[in-house]
């Protein structure tokens, strides 16, 4: 047949392999099931061998009837009970021989003159008891070029070949509805009821209308045996006709190049579904990661806001300290305070008692309560990020999914899910509030003290506060003292006291601002710790959500072209019906 190709029709036939092989390239990167991918390499390989006709049908429809009328001999074993019993590929020979491919398929050679331009196909029964058989016939039907699809007139259309048909149109066939034993009904109404019957189901069923032809294949083989009174009543005449003509040399080629372009639409359309499904998976996935996202983005304003405020209260503190400091200064630089005035130790008792107070036991209960409220969000997020997870495994197990291709894929996404759900629980139900405080305190002291130049060793954060309002008080009395018993008169301490005031301004101002810049960078630190624990938890579902989002994007970018240009192909093998034969 090969070589009744024109130089245009040899192009084509080029074009459709390379996107055939870059089809099956597609659907092994995919991870297509075994059997599609098998499937479309035969089809690839069926372009090389002869046209295929292959005959299905029910057990007892008469097939292997149908197919020694049609070939004119009895060759093929016919009976009431189920007698195929695996794929019979009919091929010419000059002698009569069987050779076995393998457990389910057979070759025939047979000196018949039709059997050198098409290899016809007898397959087992579509209902047939052995289960295997069936399968086998399912199998086999992507291979054909034209099915011709036999149906008895004394149970015609059946449920079992209503749905062995679904399949045959899901595979994109050219599909011949033959009705046998027609010498079985009484008179022509009854075989029009018959037909009737049959072309409104096959129409409704394959959206178009289907060629439907009515022979009785025993009178037909009698016919061709010798009885020629029989041919006009088997009615076979016009299915040998509309076969011969179109299966003619052109008709041929034309339904040989459009099979494998067939199968590819339909493994492309099946697994464009499944690309889809998948998608759809993966769509709640990042609506789910989307949402963990903005939770955290929330949680981390919300913190810095409620930080904000809560470090505003440590800073009050020491601006009220600073204002009882000017008090302080206020009221005892006069000349009736002198003698206090001459009493450094005594000053810096009064200063340390009026003016620190217990600011550093606030400062310390303040950064204490901080510290509680920071870890009892960090455990909250945990918490909420476990069960945003734990609804995710709960919808996905109550999902029905029959497509069996998502099963590997949801098994290992719903395994990935379970454990970064596992990791967030083990971290709830390991969390320690009084160590993660503790760790939170001595990272809180370490900052404090670094950034003071003191040595921490044992010594707490209220003992540092302590040490630095100390600091405070020895370094402005100091200033406040020196030359003040050299004069004593008007001007000297009123000079003294709005020196002390702005000393004292600028000390209290250094502690703040080392104080809170110190808390304030380290409880930061912590926040996005505490993020970032979260987010390297979450990661490998993240990743996988991604990359294989990328992968599905990619696959279906691949197939929506192919199934583009096979649709190309068709259109222009289709536009050979307008040129002349």
């Amino acid at each position: 047949m090969m070589r009744l190709l024109t130089d245009s029709q040899e192009e084509l036939l080029q074009n459709e392999r390379q996107l055939l092989h870059k089809l099956w390239k597609s659907l092994t990167a995919f991870g297509a099931e075994p059997e599609d991918v098998e499937t479309l390499e035969q089809s690839i390989q069926q372009l090389d061998d002869l046209f295929m006709l292959v005959v299905v049908g029910e057990f007892n429809a008469g097939k292997s009837a149908f197919i020694n009328a049609l070939l004119g001999q009895p060759l093929l074993q016919e009976g009431v009970t189920p007698t195929t019993t695996q794929v019979y590929i009919l091929r010419y020979g000059e002698v009569c021989e069987r050779t076995q491919i393998d457990a389910h398929q057979a070759i025939l050679t047979l000196p018949v003159e039709m059997l050198t331009e098409i290899s016809i196909v007898d397959t087992p029964g579509t209902n047939a008891v052995i289960r295997e058989h069936e399968v086998i016939t399912n199998r086999f039907v992507p291979r054909a070029d034209m099915v011709l699809f036999v149906t008895s007139a004394d149970r015609p259309f059946t449920e079992s070949e209503r749905a062995f048909l679904e399949r045959i149109r899901a595979w994109g066939k050219k599909v011949v509805l033959v009705i046998n034993k027609i010498d079985i009904l009484q008179n022509d109404d009854e075989y029009a009821q018959v037909r009737t019957f049959v072309v409104e189901n096959a129409r409704a069923l394959l959206g178009l209308q289907p060629e439907v032809f009515g022979v009785s294949a025993r009178l037909a083989l009698r016919a061709k045996q010798g009885e020629p009174q029989w041919w006009e009543i088997s009615r076979f005449a016009p299915l040998e006709r509309y076969i011969h003509t179109t299966l003619d040399d052109i008709g041929r080629i034309q339904l040989k190049f459009l099979n494998p372009l067939g199968i590819g639409d339909h493994l492309i359309e099946l697994y464009l579904a499944r690309i889809q499904a998948r998608l759809d998976i993966l769509q709640a996935d990042f609506t789910l990661l989307a949402d963990v996202e903005a939770q955290l983005a929330l949680y981390k304003e919300d913190m810095k806001r409620d930080f904000q405020f809560r470090i505003a209260d440590i800073e009050n503190l020491l601006y009220e300290m600073e204002q009882r400091g000017q008090d302080f200064f206020e009221e005892t630089f006069r000349l009736a305070r002198i003698f206090d005035l001459l009493s450094k130790e005594g000053l810096q008792q009064a200063f340390e008692h009026r003016v620190v107070a217990d600011v550093p036991q606030q400062i310390e209960r303040k950064v204490g309560e901080l510290i509680d409220w920071l870890v009892d969000a960090d455990l909250h997020q945990w918490q909420a990020v476990t069960e945003y997870l734990a609804e995710r495994r709960r919808e996905h197990q109550s999902r029905i999914v029959g497509d069996p291709g998502l099963h590997a894929f949801r098994y290992d996404r719903d395994r990935l899910v379970e454990a970064v759900g596992r990791e967030a629980l083990r971290v709830v139900e390991t969390y320690d509030r009084t160590r993660e405080a503790e760790k939170m305190a001595q990272s809180a002291q370490a900052a404090v003290a670094a950034s003071a130049a003191i040595g921490v060793g044992a010594v707490g954060l209220g003992a540092l506060i302590t040490i630095l309002a100390t600091t405070l008080t020895m370094d402005v009395t100091g200033i406040l003292m020196a030359g003040a018993l050299a004069t004593l008169g008007l001007f000297v301490i009123p000079a003294r006291r709005r020196r002390a005031k702005s000393e004292l301004r600028a000390k209290v101002a250094d502690l703040r601002v080392q104080l809170t810049g110190s808390l304030r960078t380290q409880f930061m630190r912590e926040i996005e710790h505490s993020l970032q624990r979260i987010n390297e938890a979450i990661a490998p579902y993240t990743r996988f959500v991604r990359a294989e989002r990328a992968k599905m994007v990619e696959a279906q970018t691949a197939l929506a072209e192919i199934q583009q240009q096979s649709a190309q192909l068709r259109a222009q093998i289709a536009s050979w019906n307008t040129q002349p034969r």
